[in-house]
């Protein structure tokens, strides 16, 4: 009886916890609808339902877009009393799903491949063979145009799988043949993708945890690697778009990774040139063009080459879609490549100018921005804030994250940003909530069982009491901790958190009584 009881009680408690990340979801999907998702929603929420129950929870979160999800279901049971909660939240979350996945559509060959093959098995099983076969070859050809050939395979496989249900009618033996063939000329083409996919990985694992190159003996090391992707280049006989621009991410990755950075630029540019030269192949939005900026900006960011940055975020400028939500994403992204380097070398008035700039346009579309997106720019923000010693302000931009939801949480970033929450807290002399805080990071990485040191050094610090008055004692405890900063710093793995924030500067220029801009405007990373 007390097992039953326990595990109806968990039940319960689970089924809880489900619907408040439901509620959560629907909330945030609400915020980061565009307006002609909003326009596609109303028309077709409206008609012959009169005010159904879904529409009434939608027009609640509209009116207020930091509605908590317990202040969500009072006001809705208000508002509708005798209603299901819980019916209302599942069946808005499909709905706005259902009508975003209908303009995707619309909108991406992507989406519109899968769709048709699902629309030509329900032919199929209504018995319409003619329609379901023009609909395959459909999909077929246009799988092909577009260099898809996992929804090529898919579509391939199905028609022949249905051929042979029927008895193969009106199919010689050399048709069958060519159709076998070029099943598997794809099953060949996709597995040497998976290859150097896989390659690319482990080259991208080796360097996030084993860092750049310093020696031969670690360039011998990576030399398996580079063997076999060439290997697979050379045995390519396609002119395929996927192999050329896994190609040249591997090779500038390589070359950043053993110091050639003249060429691993050059190997940049060559792969925004095949994207630009392939535009057909674009998605719309051109979701992977993006993240494969995304992607230069970030490593040439690792390198410190913000001079080689600048290409790429004119590219960025260059990319226009239908999609508001999408196009909001990339003026971010532009917004935080232009800012990111300011920042990093401690201009801070210039980082304030281009804030300002933005205020009207992109700080008032964050409910268009990704979660990610919103962490960062939220993130950055505080941080040149802090520069300028505008704590408050800096909190207002933290607060959005910290405060709003659990949607930030599992972010990778969410780690940092409570970093850099413990700086402003130290700044604003918050002792008590600088405990508080404290206490719930290290049971957090008590959890995940490892931390950065970084992280472990910085806690320690803010909780300090004893920092020496005079500045010659300074000067002496800043001897003491410096070459296990320095040490930090060329930990690989440390970098993960280091390249987003200086973290020693920090330290260094509370210690030694220095301005934050002049450490970062002199140091050496």
């Amino acid at each position: 009886m007390y097992y039953n009881n326990y595990k109806i009680n968990v039940d319960i408690v689970k089924h809880k916890i489900q619907l408040m990340i439901k509620s959560e979801a629907v909330i945030f999907l609400i915020n980061s609808m565009s307006k002609p998702e909003k326009k596609a929603f109303t028309i077709a929420s409206t008609g012959s339902e009169a005010n159904p129950d879904y529409l009434e929870m939608y027009q609640i979160i509209v009116k207020d877009r930091n509605i908590r999800p317990e202040t969500l279901r009072k006001k809705f049971e208000d508002k509708v009393p005798g209603s299901s909660y819980d019916t209302a939240v599942k069946y808005l979350h499909k709905r706005i799903l259902d009508i975003m996945l209908d303009l995707r559509e619309e909108q991406d060959g992507y989406y519109s491949l899968y769709n048709k093959i699902l629309k030509a098995r329900i032919l199929f099983e209504k018995s319409l063979f003619k329609e379901c076969f023009n609909l395959l070859q459909q999909v077929i050809k246009k799988a092909r145009e577009l260099e898809n050939y996992n929804a090529l395979l898919f579509a391939s496989k199905l028609e022949l799988e249905y051929l042979l249900i029927l008895n193969l009618p009106d199919i010689d033996e050399k048709t069958l043949l060519n159709k076998q063939f070029s099943i598997n000329e794809t099953l060949r083409f996709i597995q040497k993708v998976n290859q150097q996919s896989s390659l690319y990985e482990l080259l991208k694992h080796r360097i996030t945890y084993k860092g750049n190159v310093r020696s031969e003996m670690q360039k011998t090391e990576l030399n398996d690697l580079v063997v076999s992707e060439m290997s697979i280049v050379a045995s390519s006989n396609l002119e395929n778009f996927e192999i050329k621009k896994l190609h040249q991410l591997f090779q500038a990755n390589y070359l950043i990774s053993v110091g050639d950075h003249k060429s691993a630029l050059q190997s940049y540019y060559e792969l925004n040139l095949l994207f630009e030269t392939n535009k057909q192949l674009w998605t719309d939005p051109p979701i992977y063009y993006l993240l494969t900026l995304e992607g230069v900006l970030e490593s040439l960011r690792g390198i410190r080459n913000y001079e080689g940055m600048v290409y790429f975020t004119d590219q960025l400028k260059k990319i226009k879609s239908p999609s508001s939500s999408f196009n909001a994403n990339v003026s971010c992204l532009n917004f935080l490549y232009e800012l990111i380097p300011l920042l990093d070398n401690g201009d801070f008035a210039s980082c304030e100018t281009l804030i300002e700039k933005q205020q009207k346009t992109l700080f008032a579309k964050t409910n268009l921005l990704s979660l990610p997106r919103q962490a960062e720019l939220n993130l950055y923000s505080a941080l040149v804030y802090i520069g300028l010693r505008k704590f408050h302000q800096a909190r207002t931009f933290l607060n959005q994250i910290i405060l709003i939801g659990k949607n930030f949480y599992n972010l990778p970033l969410y780690r940092t940003i409570r970093l850099v929450n413990l700086m402003l807290l130290y700044e604003m002399n918050e002792m008590s909530l600088i405990k508080s805080e404290t206490r719930s990071i290290r049971r957090d990485m008590h959890d995940i069982e490892k931390g950065y040191r970084i992280e472990r050094i910085m806690l320690n610090f803010v909780n300090k009491s004893d920092i020496p008055v005079y500045m010659e004692k300074r000067e002496l405890y800043w001897d003491r901790l410096s070459p296990e900063l320095n040490e930090i710093k060329n930990d690989v793995f440390e970098h993960q958190v280091l390249k987003i924030f200086d973290f020693p500067a920090w330290i260094e220029s509370k210690i030694l009584k220095i301005p934050l801009s002049e450490i970062l405007q002199n140091k050496s990373f």
